[in-house]
């Protein structure tokens, strides 16, 4: 990514300065909001004389109100601006906020939600988005993706600058884009692992074996409740059970409708065929459930009540790598060597996502067509994307690394945690106080409530080659080292983090990045579709839960024969089409590379 940053932002005078000599005539040529910029001044609020309240509608938020806390005070500082954010998520989920405020013709001065799906097309059809091409002339950060937004901007079918896309990576798009852990692969209590052990998990047969013996060697948690090696949830189930399709993953697929497609290109299969990855992971958790190891309150618990049983340590194994390890391993509990790890399947090739240099079109930012200073929303945007726009916004989403002088300094070239920062990094104090000068309040609430990633997790920084996520910072990697990383180290040839360790062994599958958007189902496929995802969710719930293994095939076939007379096959073959045509664009970006 080609971004700029302020080598030392250490002094007001010097960030005024940049500030009206990019700002004062705004980002762009536009004329709306000229009048609110200020020529003289070095004070807060940088040349916008006015102080304005933005809504900021925002489909990833999970926060409703106004912003608060030290990233309230850099936005007030910067563009004299207050953040009112309007959260779906909260208000309910759903569409229904968004309908509404569409037919009242006003989203927000920003616009934080998908792209793809036609999306950008209807609110620039309706009226709703911006066109930014004369505010964007001279923003430099934004203009340094000009073929991403470019891009972007085409799913519009109409000219002009309409949508700046999120995660926009200066990495290869075969590039895995994680930091530490793969996207997915399998991750287990490893000082259980351990204790049996750590024997070889040679496929899913065996890593059945291995949780039932991990199981008899673990039977109860910390708090003495009895533990599982596997519990499961209904929550993000969508056109197939979610949780099985993490066990596809394990394997190189990505779920596309009612597709299992292997991202390097060799296999699309239809999910409901007898022996399709989807159904054998079917199998897999059914023959979990026979043999005892499955939390018998899948079928009825959500995804909170699912992770606390995880603090507890009563589940064993985890769907992905981040849901056992964010929950389970704390400094108390990893200094005693006990934690999530990643383990190697030797048949498995973990499906992992690529950096995206042209973004990710499900997600992107616009300017709203009634926004109050077009100007300063789009000066606001291109901060987001400098660096120290990256720094600040992205700490929950990226792990960034927050504010230079309050939570990490250089010291020769390399990036280190202040104390500040230890303490909320690698401790992670709980209601950790930020200074007043910083905005006062705790760190938790002062982080941006926006949920907006504008860069990809592991970008650098161009002027300094710094990484913007400080869990690749050799500082950071020194200060967490445990018991619990020493001895997975030890077992895994030395290697500091899995995804060094999975790259070697020849077991991640990248899916490239691209600006391949999927194209909006018709309103017949789309009717179809919606009665077969349903039967397929609940009767593979039910496969899973089968009393025996004739329940579980019986299951199947009238599964299959439902689906079938609702017309599935047409969707399977949109959804291939749809696989196919996302190949093209994957070869288009290896080959460019």
């Amino acid at each position: 990514m080609r971004k700029h940053n302020f080598l030392k932002r250490v002094t007001a005078a010097a960030l005024m300065f940049t500030l009206v000599s990019t700002m004062l005539t705004g980002c762009g040529g536009g004329d709306e909001g000229q009048s609110k910029k200020k020529a003289e001044g070095s004070k807060p609020g940088g040349p916008y004389e006015e102080t304005i309240t933005i809504d900021v509608f925002d489909s990833l938020a999970n926060f409703q109100g106004k912003q608060a806390g030290w990233f309230a005070k850099i936005v007030k500082d910067k563009f004299n601006m207050e953040l009112n954010i309007i959260a779906p998520n909260v208000a309910g989920g759903g569409d229904t906020l968004f309908q509404t405020r569409s037919a009242n013709g006003n989203l927000g001065d920003l616009i934080i939600t998908n792209l793809d799906q036609s999306r950008l097309k209807d609110l620039v059809q309706a009226e709703l988005v911006l066109d930014m091409s004369d505010y964007i002339k001279d923003c430099k950060n934004l203009n340094q993706y000009k073929d991403a937004y470019e891009g972007a901007s085409k799913l519009a079918e109409q000219d002009g600058v309409w949508a700046i896309p999120s995660e926009i990576s200066n990495q290869k798009a075969t590039e895995p884009c994680d930091s530490n852990e793969a996207t997915n692969s399998p991750s287990l209590r490893w000082d259980v692992y351990k204790e049996i052990g750590y024997p070889q998990i040679k496929d899913l047969n065996d890593l059945l074996n291995v949780l039932r013996k991990m199981q008899e060697k673990s039977p109860k948690s910390d708090s003495g409740k009895k533990t599982y090696a596997l519990s499961l949830f209904k929550d993000w189930d969508a056109d197939i059970m979610q949780n099985a399709s993490a066990l596809c993953a394990l394997y190189g697929y990505q779920n596309v409708g009612f597709c299992m497609a292997k991202v390097d290109g060799t296999d699309i299969q239809s999910d409901i065929e007898d022996d399709s990855i989807y159904v054998k992971s079917l199998k897999f958790l059914f023959d979990a459930n026979q043999a005892g190891i499955v939390d018998p309150e899948s079928t009825t618990q959500d995804y909170d009540t699912m992770a606390n049983k995880y603090k507890d340590g009563q589940i064993l194994y985890s769907l992905w790598p981040w849901l056992g390890a964010g929950q389970y391993n704390t400094d108390e509990n990893t200094s005693k060597g006990k934690g999530f790890a990643t383990a190697i399947i030797d048949d498995m090739q973990c499906l992992t996502y690529g950096s995206m240099p042209y973004g990710k079109m499900g997600c992107g930012i616009m300017v709203g067509s009634k926004a109050q200073d077009p100007q300063r929303m789009v000066d606001f945007i291109d901060w987001l994307y400098s660096p120290e726009g990256v720094e600040m916004a992205s700490v929950i989403q990226n792990n960034s690394c927050g504010p230079e002088g309050l939570t990490w300094e250089m010291k020769g070239d390399k990036p280190v945690l202040t104390e500040f920062g230890d303490k909320a990094f690698v401790t992670k104090e709980e209601n950790l106080k930020v200074p007043e000068d910083w905005g006062g309040g705790t760190w938790t609430e002062g982080n941006s409530a926006l949920n907006y990633k504008a860069v990809g997790l592991i970008d650098t920084n161009p002027e300094n080659g710094m990484y913007y996520t400080y869990l690749r910072w050799e500082d950071y990697q020194n200060k967490t080292a445990t018991n619990l990383s020493k001895d997975w180290s030890e077992q895994n040839e030395g290697a500091t983090t899995a995804i060094e360790r999975l790259n070697s062994q020849n077991k991640l599958l990248v899916l490239p990045g691209t600006n391949y958007a999927m194209p909006e189902y018709s309103t017949d496929i789309s009717a179809i579709k919606e009665q077969c995802k349903q039967t397929i969710i609940e009767y593979s719930w039910k496969m899973v839960f089968a009393k025996d293994v004739n329940e579980f095939n019986s299951l199947l076939k009238e599964m299959q024969t439902t689906v079938n007379g609702l017309g599935y096959e047409q969707v399977f073959e949109v959804d291939k089409k749809n696989c196919e045509d996302q190949y093209k664009a994957f070869e288009e970006a290896r080959n460019a590379e």
